[in-house]
């Protein structure tokens, strides 16, 4: 397989030389960050924890602010940035004045109390803000434009630099998604929200909430935040201890993990089955960190099932590394 190194040495470093700067906006639910694309290189990244207090449009002016941030850091003036490509979690709601959020990590009027969250929002505003402020706004699930991004420049092309037909990303981090290509076609779904395997059921453990409301999704037994809320009590207060845990020889930690990537596994079976696709690539915090340990149990549970689905499907690291999500706003604006 080609290098990481050799990838981003492929992806877009800068705009064509003339062109007009663009944002380029990645909001999770831990954190958003911001960069601006300009010819001379993708600059002034600014990063801060996702807004999840104060009024509902909390986030989508956290952004407008951000942006200015980001201009200043990169020289950039700031009224020249009218086009802005964000690269978001969700599940995404559309209302007249644009897309809102429903992400089980920010919003805490959908599983409430019992979740944590500050505030009582049922969904978080985000495109109007954003439309008030700039000329051309590109919102898509994050799944979605890091697939576009790994088609583009990363993992996900064939031998010609072509994007695959048939394939798809999948993160796990502070949650869980994919983005699809069918045929050639990435699917969006009737509200951008093709993709969204992280809350197929998976399991009727109680003690699995999801911050969507449901227990038992996928999301709310393995993905990061999910590991101290299921864990906690046996140690493993934050993700990395119990991957420490799994390096240092601790069976109890072995056999967590095992179970975490069966599911995860099954997911990617499920999605292989239902798209007939020929490649995934895998990124996000947890994955990306973690890739020594996890890659070869997902490859054995999702790839050992059905020969005649499975027998040719390649499963890798994301080309694009941890900067996918950097490129996945990049390509839904450059």
């Amino acid at each position: 397989m080609t290098s990481t190194t050799s990838f981003l040495e492929l992806a877009p470093q800068r705009l064509s030389p003339g062109a007009a700067p663009c944002a380029c906006v990645d909001v999770g639910g831990t954190k958003v960050a911001i960069a601006i694309a300009t010819s001379n290189g993708i600059l002034g990244k600014v990063v801060e924890p996702t807004a999840t207090s104060g009024p509902q449009d909390a986030l989508g002016q956290q952004i407008v602010r951000m942006v200015a941030q980001s201009c200043e850091l990169a020289g950039v003036d700031r009224q020249s940035v009218q086009k802005v490509g964000v690269s978001s979690c969700g599940p995404f709601i559309k209302t007249p004045q644009g897309i809102e959020l429903a992400a089980p990590n920010i919003c805490g009027g959908l599983a409430g109390k019992a979740r944590g969250l500050p505030n009582d929002w049922p969904s978080a505003i985000l495109e109007a803000p954003l439309r008030a402020a700039f000329q051309s706004v590109r919102v898509a699930n994050d799944g979605v434009g890091a697939l576009e991004a790994e088609r583009r420049w990363g993992a996900l092309q064939d031998t010609n630099g072509k994007g695959l037909d048939n394939c798809a990303y999948v993160t796990w981090s502070t949650g869980i998604g994919a983005g699809l290509c069918i045929d050639g076609v990435v699917l969006q779904g009737k509200n951008g929200n093709a993709g969204h395997a992280g809350h197929s059921f998976a399991s009727s453990n109680n003690d699995a909430l999801c911050g969507c409301g449901s227990i038992g999704d996928v999301e709310a037994l393995v993905a990061g935040n999910a590991i101290p809320r299921r864990f906690g009590h046996l140690g493993y207060q934050e993700a990395a201890a119990l991957f420490n845990a799994y390096r240092a020889g601790q069976n109890q930690a072995q056999i967590i993990i095992e179970e975490l990537c069966e599911i995860m596994g099954r997911m990617m079976f499920n999605l292989i089955a239902i798209g007939d696709i020929s490649k995934i690539s895998v990124g996000g915090s947890v994955f990306w960190h973690n890739q020594d340990i996890l890659l070869e149990p997902l490859r054995r549970h999702a790839l050992s099932r059905l020969p005649s689905l499975t027998n040719t499907v390649e499963i890798v690291p994301a080309g694009l590394g941890e900067k996918v999500g950097d490129f996945a706003a990049l390509a839904l604006v450059a």
